[in-house]
């Protein structure tokens, strides 16, 4: 009796020469399968499925092949041999028919990138993807329209692969159109009790701005939630936009009308293999029995996405068991959460510093954030612990809890030691979009310590540590021979001296603040990290004295104003103020506000402002910086790209202005433990004969400090680092000067 020869059965499946994708994840894409029948067919569908496995990580000179290694009893083993091949880069981008925006802004657009020859190793979107392509293409059609182009198009988006370049060329050709600006914007109701002018308070598009398809977009979703508001769930807004061509406008018109009555019959959550259930159905503003609301969904939909819990977020519906029932079906892909994080970096302040931390933004799939931070450096050491939950008691409130400890050394700038540590919580409201609000409240104890030399002169006799003969004025060389009688302060200055400010802080031993505040934030930065447009201004208020052993208000305010002056070229305005007030005594010199470089590039860090001069004339020494109760600050910056470089290199330069000035020194003067009195800026001459004149008191006139200067700023993959070098215009005589400025850090 003759039969066919039965199909022999897989023994055993082995990959042989992957390095980058594990066994197990390539087992669980292949169809077959140990102890199952050999089908050659399906092998070789099993071999189209692992490169396309590599092709998905941009491996696309990956080789397969399958190896059959026959056994007895009718058995075999199953082996793919794989040359993974290195990773196949984007190599060229290019863009055809872009005529307003060049081609290196737009590559800024899209999410790919090329390879470039700096830290290659660390880039991520320089990988061929088509489905990214295909991303693309959609954000830059957006970018388009929410710039004026209301009749651009995304022609096409092709990828070759080139040989000789060993890696592909994407081409983006695009058909801009002309920019259009609005004209005439009108809300019509169709539904009576319904009132117009209640809905034309929500809107963002207004005659003469540049037409902006995502401001129509929210102002739809602004009047849709404002509409069920005042009590109508079914309305439906419209808007109808009318070119016209000649002037180059569009006359928007925003139609409200009774929309058909939908329920929401269910809401099916489905991916979440981590996340809780109650974390996605809480970012929707409506539920199972409510009525069915397009802009809610989309709204539920954007928010889903920003948690950056997930890779991808679908929001799909499908008929419900009626008519008028509709299901929504959620669909998510869960992504990684946590992070670890080894930065460190460089300053000309702070010297050396580094940081380890570990963080968890989903922590127990929860949604809630969670991190641990440890930083040591050169003259800073520290830690902190945080913890957010975003939706405090079911509300759409954040509440956060942070632990702190930092131990500053003294410094070329600053002589004495701090030591804080403490405590502080926070809520955060979402006012709007573009606006929120963060109330606080921070307990903490600081001590300020000073080594034994610059606090030897506690002793002296008070009757001539108040009297000592003063160099004309600062910038001569002082006579470093004390006259008859000044020996001893002489010998007291002669190793250095903190000031008597300083030293005051050291007799009032470890200080207690207890504070409460707030700050409102407007937000409308078209990029948080690397904005070429909007406004971020932002408002911060602190009251000390709720307990504790400081009495203070403190109000800052900063305004950031990002606007493209040309292709390519983003200018930069920032001002900045503050005041801080004393309630009820003295204000402690460290509550005082403290400025160099933060308020005018080309000086020092507590570089400017009222100084105590005090042992000036015997040592030539400027002494510690006082700081003062009232700041301004205005700079002006124009930022550019190198065209030269690839857009990965992430280095532009900047050129800039600065002008500001810090005043008013409002603490105690007076050392009651020898009676040594601050001295500020010198008197003339006394005059001969004259040995027991006062010392002059502190400067604290207004005077405003001046830079220009220059600066390379690099958005590197080891985070951001710039270098600036500023010319000081206008100084006084006491201002420590810092012309050369880096600052930096790393993250991996």
């Amino acid at each position: 009796m003759s039969g066919r020869r039965l199909n022999p059965v897989i023994n055993r499946i082995a990959f042989e020469g992957n390095k980058k994708v594990k066994d197990d994840q390539l087992k669980s894409e292949i169809q077959s399968k140990e102890r199952g029948t050999l089908s050659r067919p399906v092998v070789q569908a099993d071999t189209a499925r692992i490169v396309e496995v590599y092709r998905r990580s941009g491996r696309f000179d990956v080789h397969v092949e399958p190896k059959i290694i026959e056994l007895p009893n009718n058995r075999v083993d199953l082996v793919f041999e794989i040359n993974e091949g290195v990773k196949t880069g984007v190599k060229l981008i290019q863009f055809i028919g872009n005529r307003f925006y060049s081609s290196y802004r737009l590559k800024d657009v899209i999410k790919t990138s090329e390879t470039g020859p700096l830290l290659a190793f660390l880039q991520t979107g320089d990988i061929y993807d088509p489905d990214r392509i295909e991303a693309d293409r959609e954000l830059l059609r957006r970018f388009y329209l929410k710039h004026g182009f209301i009749d651009v198009r995304i022609i096409s988006a092709v990828a070759e692969y080139d040989p000789e370049r060993r890696g592909f060329v994407i081409n983006f050709t695009i058909e801009e159109g002309e920019q259009y600006r609005v004209g005439s914007v009108d809300v019509q109701s169709t539904i009576r009790a319904l009132d117009p002018a209640l809905l034309r308070v929500k809107l963002r598009a207004y005659p003469g701005d540049v037409y902006n398809a995502e401001a129509v977009e929210k102002t739809v979703e602004d009047m849709t939630i404002e509409a069920s508001r005042q009590g109508f769930a079914f309305a439906t807004v419209r808007p109808s936009a009318t070119r016209d061509v000649a002037t180059r406008t569009v006359n928007l018109l925003f139609t409200v009308t009774e929309g058909q009555r939908v329920y929401i019959e269910r809401i099916n959550i489905r991916g979440n293999t981590r996340t809780r259930d109650y974390v996605i159905r809480r970012e929707f503003d409506l539920a199972e029995g409510d009525a069915y609301n397009r802009a809610l969904v989309n709204r539920a939909e954007r928010r889903l996405k920003n948690l950056s819990f997930f890779k991808s977020v679908k929001i799909n519906t499908e008929p419900g068991s009626a008519p008028d029932r509709v299901v929504l079906n959620v669909d998510v892909e869960e992504q990684a959460t946590g992070e670890f994080s080894v930065s460190g970096g460089y300053s000309t302040a702070d010297g050396f510093i580094g940081e380890v931390s570990v963080a968890e933004r989903n922590l127990l799939g929860r949604g809630l954030y969670g991190k641990i931070g440890v930083q040591y450096g050169q003259y800073t050491k520290g830690a902190t612990v945080s913890y957010v939950d975003p939706y405090f008691l079911g509300y759409r409130v954040a509440m956060g809890i942070d632990l702190f400890y930092k131990q500053q050394l003294p410094t070329s700038y600053v002589s004495y030691e701090t030591e804080t540590y403490g405590a502080g919580t926070r809520l955060g409201f979402a006012l709007r979009e573009d606006l929120s609000l963060q109330l606080r409240y921070s307990i903490y104890q600081q001590k300020i310590t000073l080594t034994p030399q610059l606090m030897n002169c506690n002793n002296i006799n008070p009757d001539f540590v108040n009297t000592f003969p003063t160099p004309d004025k600062i910038g001569t060389t002082p006579a470093l021979t004390p006259p008859l009688g000044f020996s001893g302060l002489a010998n007291c200055y002669v190793d250095g001296e903190a000031s008597l400010a300083v030293k005051s802080a050291v007799a009032n031993g470890p200080v207690l603040t207890s504070l409460v505040g707030y700050t409102l934030t407007h937000n409308t930065l078209d990029n948080n990290r690397n904005p070429t447009s909007g406004l971020l201004a932002e408002v911060r208020q602190d009251f000390a004295g709720v307990g504790g052993d400081v009495r203070f208000f403190r109000t800052t305010g900063d305004l950031y104003s990002y606007r493209e002056v040309l292709p390519d070229i983003v200018g930069l305005l920032h001002l900045q103020g503050g005041q801080v007030a004393g309630v009820g005594g003295d204000l402690r010199m460290l509550d005082h506000f403290q400025m160099g470089p933060n308020l005018v590039r080309g000086f020092a860090p507590a570089g400017i402002g009222p100084r105590d001069l005090t042992q000036y004339p015997f040592t030539g020494v400027l002494g510690d910086a006082l700081g003062g109760t009232y700041y301004w600050g205005a700079s002006f910056e124009l930022q550019t790209p190198l065209y030269f470089l690839p857009k990965d290199a992430g280095i532009k330069v900047a050129a800039f202005a600065d002008a500001g000035s810090l005043w008013n020194f409002a603490g105690p003067t007076v050392f009651p433990a020898t009676g040594e009195v601050i001295s500020g800026n010198f008197c003339p001459t006394y005059g001969p004969g004259i040995a027991n004149a006062t010392p002059c008191p502190i400067d604290n006139a207004m005077h405003v400090r001046s830079s220009v200067g220059i600066g390379l700023i690099w958005e590197s993959p080891f985070g951001p680092l710039r270098f600036d070098y500023a010319f000081p215009l206008t100084k006084e005589p006491y201002d420590r000067v810092q012309q050369f400025r880096f600052g930096g850090g790393t993250k991996f």
